[in-house]
C-alpha cells in the first residue's frame, strides 16, 4: 500500500502555460521507467497552476523519484517555464483505496 506521496505545485509564466502543459505530458514516459513510483498524475488548475501528485510504498521511492529523470528536466527547465520556484510537499497518505 502506497503510504508516502509529492505533492508539486506548478505556476506557469505567462504566455508559457501550453509549453508546462506539454511538459507534464513529456513527462510520462519518463515516470514509467520508475518502478518505485505507484502512481502518478500530472494536472491543471485553472489556467496557469499546473502540477504532480505521485505515490510510492518507500519513502527510499519517493526519494529515488526525487533524484529522478523528471526532477532534473523540472529543475532544468524552472526558470524558463515558470513564474517562481516549484513548491513540493510531503505527503503521508493515510488512507487509499
Amino acid at each position: 500500500m502506497e503510504k508516502f506521496a509529492l505533492l508539486a505545485r506548478l505556476e506557469a509564466k505567462p504566455g508559457k502555460e501550453d509549453e508546462v502543459a506539454a511538459f507534464l505530458k513529456s513527462a510520462l514516459p519518463l515516470v514509467l521507467d520508475e518502478p518505485e513510483t505507484v502512481n502518478w498524475y500530472g494536472w491543471q488548475i485553472g489556467s496557469s497552476t499546473f502540477g504532480i501528485f505521485d505515490t510510492f510504498e518507500t519513502e527510499e521511492g519517493r526519494k529515488a523519484h526525487l533524484a529522478g529523470k523528471i526532477a532534473e528536466a523540472l529543475m532544468a527547465n524552472a526558470g524558463t517555464l515558470l513564474a517562481q520556484d516549484p513548491v513540493i510537499e510531503f505527503v503521508d497518505l493515510l488512507a487509499v483505496k
